[in-house]
């Protein structure tokens, strides 16, 4: 144990240094199946499609200098999870990604999260670092965000840069536009480590009622405060994507977070039925009461 939490105190560790063989999607953990409505259980062990960031690319290198491989710990394992660089100080996430974690690490500017890139950077976070959604509760999928701030300011470059959030006064519902959503999630389902490189799909927001429809009509599992993005041609995020950005290309300012990963169907990813995030617009003012981002007007 007092190694364990020596680790964790660590500003910052080499990627060579982490055991990937340890870490395994969030979507593997009990907790993050005790946050879902009951009748979601009986599918905890169904064998979806595919999982990984489905129908996707692999990015070039620098290509999300915002993304962030966040590793949390639970006990003796490690929960693999995406995340957005938001500040130096700060990154967000899914709140099931580092509820009751004891700490971690954050993996900035990776392409290649299995090689030390000179690019990349590794700093640890402690409990005291993890800002969760106070309304976030484990048995709904609601107010699933949080805030993780880390041991060290992280150093910009031209692999790692912050992520842009909409300002104050957008309205906008992003309804019709194209989004990327990008991360390391699972290879499939026979190989039990997530993808090696990073990865990105793209596909178009929905309204909420044609997210609605696609979900059953459910309106306990989508509301206001989440963005649907189509799986039409089976493009989709999966397994280890959870926490990682949904962005627009908003000229003139490049990349705008709209949504973080939350959850999707266990069905399987490849199914066509929409990939579900929390809409950035809905949580701005809790963003930034619990992190150092200042948000535009």
């Amino acid at each position: 144990m007092k190694c364990f939490l020596s680790l964790v105190m660590l500003a910052t560790v080499a990627a060579t240094d982490i055991d990937w063989s340890r870490v395994r999607p969030i979507e593997e953990f009990d907790h993050y199946w005790a946050r879902l409505p009951a009748k979601f259980q009986a599918l905890r062990d169904a064998k979806p499609i595919a999982g990984r960031i489905i129908n996707g690319y692999e990015a070039y290198p620098g290509q999300f200098p915002y993304q962030v491989v966040l590793i949390s710990y639970y006990g003796p394992r490690s929960a693999l999870c995406g995340a957005s660089v938001l500040t130096n100080n700060f990154v967000l996430t899914a709140a099931h990604c580092v509820v009751d974690a004891a700490g971690g690490i954050a993996l900035m500017g990776a392409h290649n999260r299995e090689n030390n890139e000179p690019s990349q950077q590794s700093v640890s976070f402690s409990p005291t670092g993890i800002n969760i959604h106070p309304d976030y509760s484990p048995t709904t999928i609601r107010n699933d965000v949080a805030t993780v701030r880390l041991n060290i300011p992280i150093i910009f470059n031209d692999r790692v840069r912050p992520i842009r959030l909409p300002a104050r006064s957008d309205e906008r519902l992003f309804s019709g536009w194209y989004a990327t959503v990008s991360g390391f999630g699972r290879v499939s389902d026979y190989y039990p480590y997530a993808s090696d490189v990073l990865r990105y799909t793209y596909n178009a927001i929905l309204t909420n009622s044609n997210c609605l429809d696609q979900w059953d009509n459910d309106a306990d599992v989508i509301g206001p405060q989440n963005i649907c993005l189509s799986g039409e041609f089976g493009r989709a995020s999966c397994s280890g994507d959870s926490g990682g950005p949904l962005t627009i290309f908003d000229y003139p300012y490049d990349s705008v977070q709209v949504g973080l990963v939350s959850f999707g169907s266990a069905n399987g990813c490849a199914t066509g039925i929409p990939s579900v995030f929390a809409r950035i617009t809905y949580f701005l003012h809790w963003i930034e009461e619990n992190s150092d981002y200042a948000v535009e007007e």
